[in-house]
């Protein structure tokens, strides 16, 4: 039984992990009989957003391990205890959280930093030639820590040029793919697929996602 971890970046699309995503990440992994190990970064949200209004919270304060654990039901640990040792394979659902909190993509675009612990687990697996998966828009997020190790693996966050032009700027090659669908870049074992960068509904992103978390799957026993 492959363990696969799954890093969330707390709860709610426009603050956090995209909750369609992360759900139906897990389902996919449980129809698979994977075990599933959640995880997250013990940190403050970069903002947290009024999901109804769609506005901005000012002066809340919310912790991305906290809010993870809602999607989680509670069964969640430090992502600074995750070790690559630990798992066979790890996945990044989408959601702003992916770009806001596990790095700065959303306002620095291709001269963002990510968090020391993302970049460590994630460098981890590179090293140990471990799968990845990147949903939505963490691809952008692989993409920058690919990209100072010298690697061009390609990726895919959909058809967004402007998102695309930043990931190939990072390093990577982008390349396009509908909801439905996934890339797999088998020589660096990284899987992505674009999710809510092009999804109608939660039916295309489960598809789409589904095929990813096979891919990660297939990859983890090769």
């Amino acid at each position: 039984m492959a363990r696969i971890a799954v890093c969330l970046s707390g709860c709610g699309f426009k603050d956090g992990a995209e909750i369609h995503e992360s759900v139906l990440t897990l389902l996919a992994l449980d129809q698979a009989g994977a075990e599933i190990l959640c995880c997250a970064p013990n940190i403050q949200q970069v903002a947290v957003v009024n999901h109804l209004e769609m506005r901005p919270v000012e002066g809340e304060k919310r912790n991305v391990l906290v809010e993870s654990a809602r999607i989680a039901r509670g069964d969640i640990v430090d992502m600074s205890i995750v070790q690559a040792d630990d798992i066979d394979g790890l996945i990044f659902p989408g959601g702003f959280g992916a770009a806001q909190n596990l790095c700065s993509f959303a306002s620095d675009g291709p001269a963002c930093t990510v968090h020391p612990e993302v970049e460590r687990l994630t460098g981890q697996m590179l090293d140990a030639k471990k799968p990845i998966g990147a949903v939505c828009i963490a691809p952008a997020m692989l993409a920058r820590i690919v990209g100072k190790r010298n690697i061009n693996p390609r990726l895919t966050i959909g058809n967004d040029k402007q998102t695309a032009a930043a990931v190939e700027k990072m390093g990577s090659q982008h390349v396009e793919c509908e909801s439905e669908s996934c890339v797999v870049d088998e020589t660096n074992r990284i899987v992505s697929t674009p999710a809510y960068m092009l999804a109608d509904g939660p039916a295309q992103v489960f598809e789409g996602i589904q095929r990813l978390v096979n891919e990660v799957l297939r990859l983890s026993q090769a």
